[in-house]
């Protein structure tokens, strides 16, 4: 099995197993963050609260 499989694996077991919220949570701190992506993506965000965000994701779900 290559890495990117596992990854996979390991991804759909998470997202099984916790709540959108702790996936969304977990996901965050697993990114890795790099350049003016990772500033961009705090200046668009910064104002947002978690119910906002975890709204967004779950509308992405579908």
């Amino acid at each position: 099995m290559i890495k990117s499989e596992i990854m996979v694996k390991a991804l759909e077991i998470l997202k099984r197993e916790l709540t959108n919220e702790e996936f969304a949570i977990f996901l965050q701190h697993i990114v890795k963050r790099s350049g003016d992506s990772a500033k961009e993506l705090r200046e668009k965000t910064e104002n947002l609260s978690l119910d906002e965000f975890i709204k967004m994701i779950k509308k992405y779900q579908q």
